[in-house]
């Protein structure tokens, strides 16, 4: 089975609930607050382990007690961890807050992700995908990007939070994966000749997922309908479980199926529960629907 390295961020993740996401000066009642792991590199990581994928990983935390919680939720996964760095400094983390219909807002504080080491991260034997994605300095995105085509992966990144991107990262990737807002960016940024070259995945919530490909009618992947608890870690469920499923031999259209799935399935579940889903779980729901 080929393998996947996630190379990316890691977070320790403060959720408050409230009844709406605070405007300007405003203060807000919270009704609960979970402590939750986080980051984009670590949840996408833990979604491909949870639904199949032989899964690397490779970031940094530092020598805190947040980082002592990220290192303790990643030892309860098969994924292997020796890219795994630890530095002296605060880790990763984020405050998030979900209003009463499960949308959210959140701010992150990057600590010890913008100091990975790019050399020092081992590559896997049999290295079928690459997943990134912009929380960490592109600086590394690329390094690791150059290594991993040298060695005939796929390069996948979810390019969120969306920035400009360098020509040189965009001339080495093979799949985005980004959501509506981002999509409207990135179609503004992309140069033509990239366009023709990568597969754009563009998630759009409840209204579906739309695979763009250069030369090819759009194709459209309507959403499940599930009542939403938190939308919060979606995406990175989605491009987790497509990575995985994609990995297992899927086509790309039968992957974005299965990933919508999981993730409709992972933002109608309680946090608490979210890490106990399974592979058999989501093909159940899949037939019932």
């Amino acid at each position: 089975m080929m393998s996947l390295l996630v190379v990316g961020s890691l977070h320790w993740d403060v959720v408050v609930n409230a009844p709406h996401i605070p405007g300007r000066d405003e203060t807000v009642a919270g009704q609960s607050v979970n402590y939750v792991f986080g980051g984009k590199g670590g949840n996408q990581a833990v979604a491909a382990d949870q639904h199949g994928a032989l899964t690397h990983f490779a970031g940094r935390i530092g020598g805190d007690a947040f980082g002592a919680q990220i290192l303790n939720r990643l030892k309860q996964t098969n994924i292997r961890l020796a890219g795994l760095q630890r530095g002296e400094g605060a880790s990763g983390m984020s405050v998030a807050i979900v209003d009463k219909n499960g949308d959210y807002g959140a701010t992150i504080v990057s600590g010890e992700n913008l100091l990975i080491d790019a050399g020092a991260i081992q590559f896997p034997d049999a290295l079928g995908v690459l997943l990134l994605q912009n929380e960490i300095d592109e600086k590394v995105n690329l390094a690791v990007a150059k290594r991993a085509k040298e060695q005939g992966a796929a390069i996948w990144l979810n390019a969120a939070p969306a920035r400009t991107l360098g020509d040189e990262l965009l001339q080495l990737l093979d799949v985005m994966i980004v959501n509506r807002v981002e999509a409207e960016f990135y179609k503004s940024h992309l140069a033509d000749h990239v366009k023709q070259r990568i597969t754009l995945i563009e998630t759009q919530g409840g209204a579906g997922v739309v695979i763009h490909r250069h030369g090819q009618k759009p194709t459209q992947h309507d959403a499940f309908g599930v009542k939403v608890l938190s939308s919060h870690g979606a995406g990175d469920m989605f491009s987790g479980a497509l990575a995985a499923r994609h990995l297992m031999g899927q086509s790309m259209e039968d992957a974005t199926h299965y990933a919508q799935a999981a993730a409709a399935l992972h933002i109608s579940s309680p946090l608490e529960t979210r890490s106990t889903i399974t592979p058999e779980q989501v093909l159940v729901f899949m037939d019932t629907r």
